[in-house]
């Protein structure tokens, strides 16, 4: 069995490892996105390795939406995006895991899903934040994540 990529930033977390690492709820784990090609970009890892919602309890499932909606909010209020975009994809790592994005008017592309933006452009070196803008980054999100939680 392939090892599960998602299970593998947790545990970088769980080690300290995890340099994007922003904050850890009851059911995942808020972390920044590694390439910012869509500033502000943000991910929240489900603590149990499900690959569906459904396969969650009733009451956990419900635990894990709502949380995954403050980080949501947190998101909002940090980045003041023009709309933010929301996805529970799991075809390329199938445990569960929100991509939560930021989307701006200035973009190329604002109308059109982020996935119609080319992967070498969204995952170029040049969008990969440096040290000082990923702890700016973190700590904007955090401090707006602090209030809501």
């Amino acid at each position: 069995m392939e090892e599960c990529l998602i299970c593998s930033r947790i545990n970088m977390i769980k080690e300290g490892t995890n340099k994007y690492f922003v904050a850890e709820l009851e059911t995942g784990y808020v972390v920044l996105g590694d390439h910012q090609y869509f500033e502000g970009y943000t991910l929240f890892l489900g603590k149990e390795h499900k690959r569906e919602l459904h396969e969650l309890d009733s009451g956990y499932k419900q635990k894990f939406l709502v949380e995954m909606s403050i980080a949501a909010e947190a998101v909002y209020k940090a980045f003041k995006p023009h709309k933010l975009n929301y996805e529970l994809l799991g075809n390329g790592d199938s445990h569960m895991h929100w991509h939560i994005f930021p989307r701006q008017l200035t973009e190329p592309n604002p109308a059109h899903p982020v996935w119609w933006t080319p992967r070498e452009t969204m995952y170029a070196d040049s969008c990969k934040p440096s040290e000082e803008r990923l702890a700016e980054l973190k700590q904007a999100l955090l401090t707006e994540l602090n209030k809501l939680v």
